[in-house]
């Protein structure tokens, strides 16, 4: 009689956080396709479940924790847990404690490990002093976003050292790709049809300066907009002072580099921004807003706001309101202040009562909603080149989409009401704007984006 043992080869994976942690959870799954594992998105069919974890705030691990009680829960007998990340790399012994049925743990820099994880018998971990991992030309890589955008990672770590965070203390110093190796990775998107790739790092503005790369990222920008074509170019995570005039120029003389920078400020106050050693000012911040908006007009600004740090004063808050109605932004995040044990901040003193910070954080965001209202307002009767991504969650009778001032995940749509004239999704229609909703905008599908528009910030061309 012959006998043989029947491998377990299916795999569930789950990607917490921010667009980093999802490339290194498209590593892993091109690292297990290839190597002939099977991924199913049915948590209970899996023989493995893989989960990549967020540390950086207190609500974050949470949702991780959470996650892998659902998932225990929910996992067929026999299945294994495997957790991987940011939260692996800081917080083991947490994970340890509430799930010692865990397989194997593998740290936020050893993602390349998962198939050794995946074949062991033996429960363990790897985690090293890595701590972030940067893709090499001869890792592989599978997409797990749609087929129309995809994220490039340049760099990990970081070099700046914020007193409310703690990320260089997870993810270790700034390390950069070589401007061959992101240029290949973009080839290769683009040789898959990708349109839009957006470029990711902790702070894109630093890349390259730990090889005393002056003007490294624009640099980069002028190596990859070379490329023949039309494509969709988008910059996430960039410090107000690392908005040069050469970068401002780069976009107006390009507009596959589209108009849109997501720029956390964190607050606008001076003597704030000091206490949370940011390398600004509120002067510097209001001017590097007016060059923006007087140098390209169409530009969409993303920002992220921290209310309730430490010593925060009502005046303080306030004079942080009226800088969003002076200097209107199209997008921003608002976080309560989160004390993270290790970070500077956790030793300072004036920390607020939550309820103020609440009380903040709510004020803020009632502002800032009317702001968006207005500010939607200009879209009205607008023809726009939206990008259509699929019918809508609400109902097959609506369709989704974006525009160029819209990034993926953290912004809003376009909803589509009237999607006669779509044939494709992923591809780039006009719409016309007829109605907004909030954070959203409301439009009609006129006809296929079939010419290169001149001057339009989105230049797909769909033959």
């Amino acid at each position: 009689m012959t006998s043989w043992k029947v491998r377990k080869n299916k795999i569930h994976f789950t990607s917490l956080g921010c667009a980093r942690n999802l490339v290194d959870t498209e590593v892993m799954l091109g690292l297990v396709l290839k190597a002939g594992y099977e991924v199913t998105d049915q948590e209970h069919e899996a023989d493995f479940l893989v989960i990549n974890t967020c540390g950086f705030l207190e609500s974050a691990r949470q949702e991780a924790l959470d996650t892998l009680d659902e998932l225990d829960e929910e996992k067929k007998e026999g299945a294994k847990l495997i957790v991987t990340g940011c939260m692996v790399q800081k917080h083991s012994a947490v994970l340890k404690e509430h799930f010692p049925q865990i397989h194997y743990l593998l740290g936020s820099g050893d993602v390349d490990k998962i198939l050794h994880a995946l074949s062991t018998e033996e429960e363990g971990e790897e985690i090293t002093s890595s701590r972030s991992f940067l893709q090499s030309g001869e890792i592989p890589r599978a997409l797990s976003t749609p087929s129309h955008f995809a994220y490039l990672k340049i760099a990990e770590g970081c070099a700046k050292r914020c007193s409310f965070c703690i990320i260089p203390t997870i993810k270790g110093v700034l390390k950069s790709k070589s401007i061959e190796q992101v240029a290949r990775e973009f080839d290769a998107l683009l040789a898959q049809g990708v349109h839009e790739i957006i470029l990711i790092a902790q702070d894109l503005g630093d890349y390259g300066k730990e090889r005393k790369m002056v003007g490294g990222l624009e640099t980069l920008l002028g190596e990859l907009l070379k490329r023949k074509g039309n494509f969709w170019l988008r910059l996430l995570y960039l410090y107000p002072d690392e908005i040069t005039d050469e970068l401002i120029a780069l976009m107006q003389s390009d507009t596959r580099l589209v108009p849109y920078l997501d720029m956390p400020i964190q607050h606008i106050n001076s003597a704030i921004l000091k206490a949370m050693r940011r390398k600004t000012s509120k002067e510097h911040i209001v001017s590097t807003y007016q060059k923006l908006r007087a140098a390209v007009p169409d530009v969409v600004i993303r920002t992220s706001l921290m209310v309730g740090f430490p010593g925060e004063t009502e005046e303080q808050f306030e004079e942080l309101l009226a800088f969003i109605e002076e200097c209107p932004l199209d997008h921003i995040g608002v976080f309560p202040f989160s004390l993270e044990e290790g970070a500077h901040a956790a030793k300072l003193d004036g920390h607020l009562p939550e309820e103020v910070k609440q009380d903040r954080y709510h004020r803020l965001m009632a502002a800032q909603q009317e702001i968006v209202r207005k500010n939607q307002e200009k879209y009205l009767g607008q023809t726009l080149d939206v990008i259509v991504e699929g019918y809508h969650p609400d109902s097959e009778h609506l369709m989704q989409g974006r525009f160029y001032g819209q990034c993926p995940d953290i912004d809003g749509q376009v909803i589509i009401n009237d999607g006669r004239a779509v044939e494709k999704f992923g591809e780039l229609y006009e719409v016309e704007i007829t109605d907004i909703l909030d954070y959203d905008l409301i439009g009609k599908a006129i006809k296929p984006v079939k010419t290169k528009k001149q001057g339009s910030p989105l230049q797909l061309v769909h033959e």
